[in-house]
């Protein structure tokens, strides 16, 4: 089993088979939008503004699991991140990423670099083959990943 098996439910409530991003580097993050981490979507969308012409996409995941800090509908989380940070990295469902009730594609992440997921905004890159080639702490700010994302692109699949 690898990423490119999994089928995930974007935020207007349709399945999307992760097969679809083949090809391209993926950074998978699980975001709040009421946690100190936050301000991060803003750090977050100038990565994809920089390197989406590349073939690098970013899947946003709001999980309510931490303190409660991803509160609304799809709709309403979609709306706060748009207005107030101006993102237009693809939003999925809200879910869950640690115990009972983990998302499959969030439990088949912590097998390949393994680890509970300790707050908001893990990360994960996802190399063009569907690999996970790295993971970072929630604390990781945006800008630091951009060595490992240029690192990824640069790669031939």
């Amino acid at each position: 089993m690898g990423i490119y098996d999994f089928t995930v439910t974007d935020n207007k409530g349709a399945r999307v088979s992760l097969k679809d991003y083949e090809g391209k580097v993926l950074l998978i993050v699980n975001t709040a939008t009421r946690c100190g981490l936050t301000p991060q979507y803003e750090g977050l969308e100038a990565l994809y503004e920089k390197y989406r012409d590349r073939g690098f996409e970013i899947l946003d995941f709001p999980c309510n699991q931490f303190a409660f800090q991803a509160p609304g509908d799809a709709e309403k989380i979609d709306s706060f991140c748009k207005l107030n940070y101006g993102t237009t990295f693809p939003r999925f469902a809200k879910i869950k990423v640690n115990g009972k009730g983990a998302d499959p594609l969030y439990v088949y992440l912590k097998e390949q670099k393994p680890g509970r997921i300790g707050w908001n905004f893990a990360k994960f890159l996802i190399d063009r083959t569907g690999n996970v080639a790295d993971r970072f702490s929630p604390t990781a700010k945006p800008q630091t990943l951009e060595a490992a994302i240029e690192a990824e692109l640069q790669k031939q699949p």
